[in-house]
């Protein structure tokens, strides 16, 4: 049987903003299955901010898309044909497989999901990769202590809302910062958070300074630009910034400006004793993973940590969906809903 996979393929290299005019969409007839091989049609597909850096050919930690394959991209997918006894015909797996509506891939690159333990979709947020990077990187990096101050920037979205989470459990004072009243509101609200921020107010660093009269001791970049020169202004003495991303410069064509760079960065770093350190959650994945799935299966499961999703439907909306991901369209994780 012959199948055939929609696919949304790289065909430039975005200047700025991605455009429609850098992918295009295309079908394609897909390899027969080999012997452990399965054939996956994709239910949901992950959005997350790296895959910008993806589309770039610039020196970074993962290798860029070549131009003319498939965007990359985490997929819940239901297995529809197999050559692999682990992984039958109507399995839900994890899998790798894209921008794209059906894919043929090797079983045990994928692993199997129980649907009966918990929706499907969070395989691909709160307990997936974005659950697992504010898991490590702030029990790991952040380290927060009872009774410290941690600020998490873009508090809203899938990662920071977990960080926020997290540092509740473990006893710290938490500060969200998120754009706009709405998203404020969700993250005292719904999240939890002792204070909520709005970055665009005209008011913010002050607001800031009156949120953090201790100073703050942990600070989760999620962010960076002017929040990020904000927090680092009222850091403590060893305090610790654990770096994740910096979505803020993902779409600037001329290298960052601000008020705290190169020698005065060093400079605060050195005269507050920080630890500012730079992480990919997957350097964490073979010593802290099944701790991760552990505390936070348990933790969704009894409410302690709760979670949005942000569902968009069809495939043909990925690029616009990611488009405003980058600049804080979405509320909590963002999915495209394949099929």
């Amino acid at each position: 049987m012959t199948t055939t996979s929609t696919q949304i393929r790289l065909i430039s290299r975005p200047v700025g903003e991605p455009a429609d005019s850098d992918f295009e969409i295309v079908e394609s007839e897909l390899p027969e299955l080999g012997d452990g091989d399965v054939l996956l049609r994709t239910v949901y597909l992950s959005l997350d901010p790296y895959m910008r850096g993806r589309m770039s050919d610039a020196k970074s930690y993962a290798a860029p898309v070549e131009l003319g394959q498939v965007m990359v991209g985490g997929t819940v997918c239901e297995v529809i044909e197999s050559r692999s006894p682990k992984r039958p015909v109507g399995t839900y797996v994890l899998a790798y497989t894209g921008w794209q509506t059906h894919a043929v891939v090797a079983g045990r690159h994928t692993r199997r999901l129980d649907p009966d333990s918990a929706p499907i979709s969070t395989a691909l947020g709160v307990l997936g990769m974005p659950g697992f990077t504010a898991y490590a990187g702030l029990l790991q990096i952040g380290r927060p202590a009872e009774g410290e101050t941690v600020v998490v920037a873009a508090a809203a979205g899938p990662v920071g809302s977990a960080v926020g989470q997290i540092a509740r459990v473990k006893g710290a004072r938490t500060v969200g910062i998120a754009g706009g009243p709405d998203k404020c509101r969700l993250l005292t609200d719904e999240f939890g958070f002792d204070i909520a921020l709005d970055h665009r107010s005209a008011t913010f660093t002050d607001d800031l300074a009156a949120a953090t009269p201790d100073g703050v001791d942990v600070y989760f970049e999620n962010v960076g630009g002017p929040v990020g020169e904000a927090v680092v202004r009222r850091m403590n003495t060893y305090g610790r910034i654990p770096v994740c991303g910096l979505v803020a410069q993902y779409n600037a064509t001329e290298p960052p400006v601000g008020a705290i760079a190169g020698p005065a960065l060093m400079n605060r770093i050195l005269i507050n004793s920080l630890t500012v350190r730079g992480f990919i959650q997957d350097e964490f994945l073979a010593d802290h993973h099944a701790d991760f799935l552990a505390d936070m299966t348990g933790w969704v499961a009894d409410g302690t940590v709760r979670y949005r999703e942000d569902v968009v439907d069809g495939l043909e909306h990925a690029v616009d969906a990611f488009r405003g991901l980058l600049s804080g369209r979405n509320v909590g994780k963002l999915l495209v809903r394949v099929g």
